[in-house]
């Protein structure tokens, strides 16, 4: 392991393209990968070359395929980069500008409705169940469904001819 170690240069170089907040889980991952195939039998450098030679070029081998797994990987292909990185490190992570937009547009949309529509609407969002909505204004759950149902129709209309 220790010869194996003593070519970390090698590896290095190789995974030089790699950004450096991955590059050592890479380059740990092909020093395990090293250990293992030698464990395995699988090392057979050619005699005639130089021991330290053979070796270097199998490292950079080896290298060199975990780095194509590495940018071949789904982790890296679909990283989405985020408008606010810093927010991310805090754990506080917000809607995204589109979500934000059409939040925007839909309450646009709401506000030019009716407020028993506006009403019925924002009842959904609150913590108690259409039946208790119900229940509180004296009618029957079948009612306030149907008018649920009739602000719903009545906001995508709204919606439709707005974004036309």
């Amino acid at each position: 392991m220790e010869a194996i170690l003593a070519e970390r240069s090698i590896v290095l170089a190789t995974l030089a393209g790699i950004p450096k907040r991955d590059r050592a889980d890479v380059e740990q991952a092909v020093f395990v990968g090293a250990w293992s195939a030698i464990r395995r039998g699988k090392y057979r450098p050619d005699p005639k070359d130089e021991p330290r030679a053979a070796l270097r070029k199998w490292l950079h081998g080896i290298a060199w395929r975990q780095a194509s797994h590495y940018f071949e990987s789904a982790w890296v292909r679909r990283a989405i980069l985020h408008a606010e990185p810093l927010g991310l490190l805090r754990g506080v992570v917000g809607p995204s500008l589109d979500a934000q937009i059409e939040a925007r547009d839909l309450l646009r949309a709401i506000e030019r409705l009716e407020p028993r529509h506006q009403e019925i609407l924002l009842t959904v969002d609150a913590p108690s169940t259409l039946a208790a909505y119900a229940a509180q204004r004296g009618m029957s759950q079948g009612t306030a469904a149907s008018r649920l149902r009739i602000a719903r129709a009545m906001l995508a209309l709204k919606l439709r001819r707005w974004r036309r």
